[in-house]
């Protein structure tokens, strides 16, 4: 089966970027009326609706949620990439609905992902929220998950363009989790089931991206909604979408999402349960931070009337400005890189450094300066 092509051929074209809020869904929610489920199953702090996808009629039952933080959007795209696949008259789509119930709610937080915030309007953070639920979003998911009883969890969100493979040191462009459900991370059924679903995810992925898919670390947090959702005998995956070179909007990653839900019903859920699995999770290479989005080695700076060669380091930060989402680039690191590995790198030769009349960079200032007065470099990027 070729995963990439059917990711391509159901590709949700309204869906663009990473500025996605409310507004962007309804219209599309509306049109999948016809074929699946459609529901508003509660309102979020600032009134916005919360709606569930109701999918299929099969026995084995799976929850699955999206922008539980609101500026995590990339595997919202994905999902509404999967619906369209779902919709459709594939064989292989047919079977899912034949097997499987699937419950999603493709955004959360609805606030949030209009303030392309993490938290809620609340400034709350909804994955620090599970146990207690004091956030009605939080009560929402409860609700859902008590009526419903899943068999299975997915957990849906990105991570930072800041994560790698460890010993690759490639970006993380997906990377998975089976939660603790204690806090000395001791491996159950539970775990184990969730660890099913991640290696098979995980096969497939290497044949697109290899060595890119990573583990995502499994400290236990009961306020975590994945950790207590396991607590409560529900094997739970999270995933988390990351960085693929220069796809800053992930439009390119969302595809990779695509590809991991539908891997993830490749075969049966049931009788898989042994060492080897364990072995293969394992093995998949943990998250580590050793990335920035912008490395320039080979910096001459003058500082206290001395020159040095020094190398720095900048990362965007992202801040909607009248409704489009930008990237903002900002002076991070300056002359402790060991280890790390920028997304863009420039070599600039022993070249002098200038910004705003002064010879070294400034931690927070922005990323636009001079070398040697002639190359120009503006919000990270060199201008050519």
């Amino acid at each position: 089966m070729d995963y990439l092509q059917l990711a391509t051929q159901f590709l949700e074209p309204k869906l663009q970027g990473k500025y996605i809020y409310l507004d962007s869904i309804l219209p599309i929610l509306q049109t999948l009326d016809s074929d699946f489920e459609i529901t508003e199953i509660g309102k979020s702090v600032q009134g916005r609706g919360i709606h569930q996808v109701k999918i299929g009629k099969g026995t084995t039952k799976i929850l699955m949620w999206s922008q539980m933080h609101g500026n995590e959007s990339t595997t919202t795209k994905g999902l509404f990439d999967f619906f369209n696949f779902l919709k459709s008259d594939n064989e292989i789509a047919k079977r899912i609905k034949s097997d499987y119930t699937l419950l999603c709610i493709p955004m959360l937080n609805p606030d949030g992902a209009f303030l392309y915030t993490r938290e809620n309007a609340n400034k709350v953070d909804l994955n620090r929220d599970a146990f207690n639920a004091t956030q009605p979003e939080m009560q929402i998911l409860h609700s859902i998950y008590k009526s419903f009883q899943p068999d299975y969890c997915y957990n849906l969100h990105d991570q930072r363009t800041i994560f790698g493979t460890e010993g690759f040191n490639l970006p993380a462009t997906v990377s998975f989790l089976s939660p603790a459900f204690n806090e000395s991370r001791d491996y159950n059924d539970v775990r184990l089931k969730a660890i099913h679903v991640i290696n098979k995810m995980n096969s497939v992925l290497q044949c697109y991206i290899p060595n890119q898919v990573g583990r995502f670390d499994d400290g236990y947090n009961v306020n975590c909604t994945g950790d207590y959702f396991t607590t409560q005998n529900t094997p739970t995956v999270l995933f988390e979408a990351g960085h693929f070179v220069g796809d800053y909007d992930r439009d390119i990653v969302r595809k990779f999402i695509f590809i991991s839900l539908l891997s993830s019903f490749s075969d049966s859920y049931e009788n898989v349960i042994v060492n080897k699995e364990l072995n293969d999770y394992l093995n998949i290479p943990q998250n580590n931070k050793c990335f920035y989005d912008f490395i320039y080695k080979n910096v001459k700076i003058i500082e206290n009337n001395v020159e040095k060669i020094i190398n720095f380091a900048a990362q965007y930060s992202e801040v909607v400005i009248e409704g489009h989402l930008k990237f903002i680039a900002t002076i991070v690191n300056i002359d402790e890189l060991d280890n790390y590995e920028g997304h863009i790198e420039y070599d600039c030769e022993e070249g002098l450094f200038l910004s705003k009349g002064l010879h070294n960079p400034i931690l927070n200032e922005k990323a636009d300066f001079f070398i040697n007065n002639l190359t120009e470099f503006n919000n990270g990027v060199k201008i050519i």
